[in-house]
């Protein structure tokens, strides 16, 4: 019960700083206009990167499931609210863990965009008059905005939420708990947070193995990070 409420204030306290950073009030680099292009072209970025994995049966799901619910251009202000509206009842119900994987990914988002609102500032000083965000210009504003430790944690989240589905499968009780929760979090508007949960441990439900297929999106990332900061041409591998 402890090691529960101690991830649960966690869960609390990366939903408060989520939601501050993406208040315009509190963060007027919301409205930066290289925003949305560095969004944009992250998530084409992405598409290219994890496109042998969409390729393969066994991983595509998987791999879109990162692409569309952790890791990409998508708004997660609807689920990350369900989860503050039902933080108690998470808190009896969920594991432990499966609930740190909640506060992983929430973490992850809210790191993403902290992330992004500096990149968008760093290219609005470096390309004041461009409109278009291309690899070059990426390649050149990634080691100019710094960061490293930061990016490394940002990787290591990725790998952590990924991990922690994996672990959920294991865990007995699990399918059946999502399965009941389903009506009820339909009656109760928590649509976003239940379908969440139960894309994860559906796409990580047909991976042969799970952590083959996370440790190696965490050193394709890591590479590619390495690259960007010794500004070394073709960072991606195309």
């Amino acid at each position: 019960m402890a090691r529960t409420h101690t991830v649960s204030a966690r869960l609390a306290r990366r939903l408060r700083w989520h939601q501050a950073l993406h208040d315009p009030a509190h963060e007027p680099r919301n409205a930066l206009r290289w925003l949305p292009e560095l969004r944009r072209w992250q998530a084409a970025r992405l598409e290219r990167s994890f496109a042998h994995f969409l390729d393969a049966p066994d991983r595509a799901l998987a791999a879109r499931f990162f692409l569309d619910d952790v890791y990409g251009d998508r708004d997660f202000t609807r689920r990350d609210a369900d989860i503050a509206r039902v933080l108690p009842t998470m808190q009896r119900l969920l594991p432990a863990s499966l609930l740190g994987t909640v506060a992983d990914a929430i973490e992850l988002g809210a790191l993403t965009h902290a992330l992004d609102l500096r990149m968008a500032d760093t290219l609005q000083a470096i390309a004041p008059t461009r409109r278009r965000l291309d690899d070059a210009l990426y390649a050149e504003a990634y080691p100019a905005m710094g960061l490293p430790r930061l990016r490394r944690r940002q990787i290591r989240l990725i790998g952590a939420v990924g991990r922690g589905f994996g672990s959920a499968l294991r865990l007995r009780g699990v399918s059946a708990l999502l399965a009941f929760s389903r009506g009820p979090a339909r009656l109760e508007g928590l649509s976003e947070l239940q379908g969440f949960l139960e894309r994860g441990y559906a796409a990580f439900d047909g991976l042969g193995n799970a952590d083959a297929f996370v440790d190696e999106i965490e050193r394709d990332e890591s590479r590619a990070s390495a690259r960007l900061f010794a500004r070394e041409s073709a960072p991606f591998g195309w």
